[in-house]
C-alpha cells in the first residue's frame, strides 16, 4: 500500500469508485417517490373511458407494442357497407338502378340522426316530431305508448351516449317501394320515472342496445323522406 500526505491513495480511489457507482445507479433507477408499492387510486372519469386517455408521454396503452413503439388502434368501422359482390351488395346495386342517386353511405348517416331524433323525440312525447318520421301504423304504435305513459304520470328518460355501428342489414324492393332494415348497435340509458320520481323501470346505468330498424320510403313519390316502418330489439 502507498501513502502519501498520511493518507492511503487505494481507499481515497475506492471511495470515488464507490461514489460514481452510486450516482450511476440513482441516475437509472430514479428515487422513490412513495406510490411503489402501492396502487394509485382511479379517478371515475378515467374508470369509466379506459380506451380514450393516454398516459403522460401521449401514448395510448390499449394500443398494442410492436418493437417497442405503440401502434395506432384501428377505428371500428360504424358505418361499414356490405360486399358488393354479397347478396346484399347485390340488393343495393339493383336499389340504385331504380334511384340512381342513392348513396348507400349518405343514407346511413342519415339514419344515424334519424335514430337520435326518433329515440329523443319518443322519450320527450314529441308527437310532431315523430309524425314526420314514422308511417301511420308505426306512429300509431308510438303514440299509444306515449298516451299510456302520460295517463300514468310516468316521464321517460333515455340518452345515447354513443352508436357504435349502423349497418345495412336487409334491403328489399316491391315495385316502388323499397325497405332498408338497418341494425344499431348503441350504448343507452333508459329509465321510466313514477309519479314520485322514483324508478319504474330501467336503469341509469349504460346499456348497450341492439336494435333493427325498417326504413320505408315509395320511390315513385317526390318525397324522399325514408319513414321509421318497423323497429324491434335484436
Amino acid at each position: 500500500m502507498n501513502f502519501s500526505g498520511g493518507f492511503p491513495v487505494d481507499l481515497v480511489l475506492f471511495g470515488l469508485i464507490a461514489a460514481f457507482l452510486i450516482l450511476r445507479l440513482r441516475s437509472i433507477l430514479g428515487r422513490r417517490t412513495g406510490f411503489e408499492g402501492r396502487t394509485r387510486p382511479v379517478p371515475p372519469a378515467a374508470a369509466r373511458a379506459p380506451s380514450a386517455r393516454g398516459n403522460r408521454d401521449g401514448q395510448d396503452r390499449s394500443a398494442p407494442v410492436i418493437e417497442g413503439r405503440a401502434e395506432p388502434v384501428p377505428p371500428r368501422p360504424v358505418r361499414p357497407l356490405p360486399d358488393p359482390n354479397s347478396p346484399l351488395g347485390e340488393q343495393l346495386r339493383r336499389l340504385k338502378t331504380v334511384e340512381s342517386g342513392f348513396d348507400p353511405q349518405r343514407f346511413l348517416e342519415a339514419a344515424e340522426n334519424t335514430f337520435r331524433t326518433i329515440v329523443a323525440a319518443f322519450a320527450a312525447g314529441d308527437r310532431v316530431t315523430l309524425r314526420s318520421l314514422l308511417t301511420d301504423d308505426t306512429y300509431r304504435a308510438f303514440e299509444t305508448a306515449i298516451a299510456a305513459r302520460e295517463a300514468a304520470g310516468e316521464t321517460q328518460r333515455t340518452e345515447i351516449r354513443e352508436i357504435s355501428t349502423a349497418a345495412i342489414a336487409v334491403v328489399e324492393l316491391n315495385g316502388s317501394v323499397a325497405d332498408i332494415t338497418l341494425r344499431f348497435v348503441s350504448d343507452q340509458v333508459n329509465l321510466t320515472l313514477g309519479k314520485d320520481g322514483q324508478t319504474v323501470s330501467g336503469t341509469d346505468g349504460i346499456t348497450e342496445m341492439v336494435d333493427l330498424w325498417t326504413f320505408e320510403r315509395d320511390l315513385s313519390l317526390r318525397d324522399q323522406t325514408w319513414r321509421l316502418a318497423a323497429a324491434r330489439s335484436a
